[in-house]
């Protein structure tokens, strides 16, 4: 049985969460669906990740990778071969189609198909703006102290 949460109580409370929540909400109903193919997520260095999905049986022309507005979907549709007198089928052909939320400034940088293995590489490429940069401080001249303060010269009072 699968447990809902309710994020209202949140959205009242927070400003400029909203894809956050959206992020929480999609991943909880997506975990209804089946997993499979199985597949493995890496982080292969601080700013590179991959995904490796088990995809047996599987040739190029019958996976699809698309990537659009930080939602990256791979799909898989065997294509149809003739019946042919099987015993027993095990290796399982059924489509599927998985999909990975990517934070911003994630990209694909490549996928292969080796072994019965989908990788799918993926970097993280920070704006140069958005990099942390170095500030030098300056020193400030100190500033002169006056000598004495101005006198205004004036005559007695007799």
């Amino acid at each position: 049985m699968a447990t809902s949460y309710d994020y209202a109580p949140l959205f009242r409370s927070s400003v400029g969460f909203d894809r956050v929540f959206n992020l929480l909400e999609n991943a909880q109903r997506a975990r209804s669906a089946s997993d499979w193919p199985p597949y493995d997520i890496v982080k292969s260095g601080d700013d590179h990740y991959r995904i490796s999905i088990a995809v047996a049986g599987f040739a190029r022309d019958d996976l699809d990778i698309t990537f659009q507005s930080n939602l990256l979907t791979v799909t898989g549709k065997k294509q149809e071969s003739p019946t042919e007198g099987y015993l027993h089928r095990g290796i399982a052909a059924r489509p599927f189609e998985h999909r990975f939320e990517l934070a911003d400034h994630v990209r694909v940088k490549g996928a292969d198909l080796n072994n019965g293995l989908l990788s799918i590489e993926l970097v993280r490429e920070l704006p140069e703006e958005m990099k942390p940069r170095k500030i030098s401080i300056q020193s400030v001249p100190s500033i002169e102290k006056p000598a004495a303060p101005a006198q205004i010269e004036a005559q007695k009072a007799a």
